[in-house]
């Protein structure tokens, strides 16, 4: 009799709860899970390399979306297989903070439609995932990449005197659909302007014709998506 007590004794001490869980998601599921989070995540990484219009390009962010999926896939197959942990993962992401800055308001689009791929895979919902992600991507590619001379741009110019600077506004103002000034710098035997422009079409032409004008020092043309100036 002692010795069956000894024996029980020695079986709850080795007895885990952890173990028990080892079983609590097939390994079908989650490999299947998984491997179409990686796919999703590619197609997501494209799309944002594709229409990414940015000053920098990131590669690491575009890495970052595949690994997020594919986290919160399989975050997500953990809390489903178990209500307890569930409510210890909620308690263990509420103290987790992210300091990583969004310069790209698209950026924030990319970030949820990653975490969303991975919760609706983890949840059984394959064709939402898959057709989802389908409707998502086309629609970037189209509004995003469509007639890039509509977007705004920033001239900055450098006059001699006054007579150069209405002669390059009235050139511009001719050249492009839309000239606005944005600030003004005015030192002696020196003018400094950025104007916000739209152009016509896809071409930069004028900008050397500009450039030669008489009183002209010089004219730059960048890119401006309305995050620099005011």
């Amino acid at each position: 009799m002692a010795v069956l007590k000894l024996a029980v004794n020695f079986q709850d001490i080795f007895k885990s709860s952890f173990l028990e869980n080892v079983a609590s998601v097939s390994l079908l599921d989650m490999t299947l899970a998984l491997i179409l989070a990686f796919g999703i995540g590619m197609f997501i990484f494209l799309v944002y390399k594709k229409t990414f219009s940015g000053v920098m390009y990131s590669s690491s962010f575009g890495v970052t979306l595949v690994a997020l999926t594919m986290v919160t896939t399989m975050v997500i197959l953990a809390v489903t297989s178990n209500v307890v942990l569930s409510l210890g993962m909620v308690g263990a992401l509420s103290i987790v903070r992210f300091r990583a800055a969004i310069k790209e308001p698209l950026d924030i689009a990319f970030l949820f439609w990653s975490i969303a791929v991975g919760i609706v895979l983890a949840a059984g919902i394959i064709p939402l995932a898959v057709i989802g992600s389908l409707a998502i991507g086309i629609i970037l590619l189209v509004f995003v990449n469509k007639k890039s001379f509509v977007n705004p741009y920033i001239l900055v110019l450098q006059c001699r005197d006054p007579q150069a600077e209405r002669q390059a506004e009235e050139f511009l103002n001719a050249s492009t659909r839309r000239c606005v000034v944005k600030s003004k710098t005015v030192q002696q035997g020196f003018i400094e302007l950025n104007l916000e422009i739209r152009l016509r079409d896809d071409s930069t032409e004028f900008v050397n014709t500009l450039a030669a004008q008489e009183g002209v020092h010089s004219a730059v043309l960048v890119s401006y998506n309305g995050d620099y100036m005011g």
